[in-house]
């Protein structure tokens, strides 16, 4: 008897450790379930300019500082002060994004002969290089997206540079929800990427 006591004890001791191992796995699954709204860039601008149907472009990541290098959504409160929006993230980091949205605004003009990434296998003859300088939620004042990109195009063959500008627009926010905010950035971005693009075109 003393025998199937002890073993009892140790099955009801290590039913015990079971139940906790298993609260603590359905407390880590809930914890880790994202709370933020995510957000995309829609921007898919029309684009004149000529074409360049014998061209190859490159399009690198965009370089931007850590408080862009990442999926938050920049707020700038002052010159020199930065928030991230609350419970909204971008669905990616946000020169992953940007770099994606400018290929495929090449792509939808039909003008050049092809446009990529870096290891896609493409014949490149030129890059378009590009740095991102602003792209937030500016409080100051009514509040208004705005979006700067610096970007340079270089001959692939050469190394030289061909041209370089930089590129800003601003939308105002129609409201002062998170929803209004990623829509007025969406707004200026859109009117930078058709520039980039456009004027990329007349470049080469």
């Amino acid at each position: 008897m003393a025998f199937s006591s002890e073993w009892g004890g140790r099955e009801a001791g290590w039913a015990a450790k079971a139940a906790v191992i298993m609260l603590s796995v359905m407390l880590a699954g809930c914890g880790s379930k994202a709370n933020n709204d995510t957000y995309g860039l829609s921007a898919s601008p029309i684009v004149e300019g000529p074409a360049s149907t014998n061209r190859q472009i490159l399009v690198p990541e965009p370089t931007a500082l850590k408080a862009l290098d990442s999926d938050q959504v920049v707020v700038r409160l002052s010159g020199s002060e930065i928030q991230y929006l609350a419970k909204s993230q971008w669905s990616d980091r946000l020169p992953k994004m940007v770099q994606a949205k400018l290929v495929q605004t090449f792509e939808n003009t039909g003008k050049v002969g092809g446009v990529g990434k870096p290891g896609e296998g493409l014949a490149i003859d030129f890059q378009v290089i590009t740095d991102i300088r602003s792209f937030e939620v500016s409080t100051e004042g009514a509040d208004t997206g705005v979006v700067e990109i610096f970007a340079k195009i270089v001959n692939d063959r050469t190394g030289d540079v061909v041209a370089q500008k930089v590129f800003r627009a601003t939308a105002p926010a129609r409201g002062g929800s998170n929803p209004a905010f990623i829509d007025a950035l969406n707004a200026a971005f859109e009117q930078v990427s058709a520039d980039i693009v456009s004027w990329t075109l007349t470049s080469i």
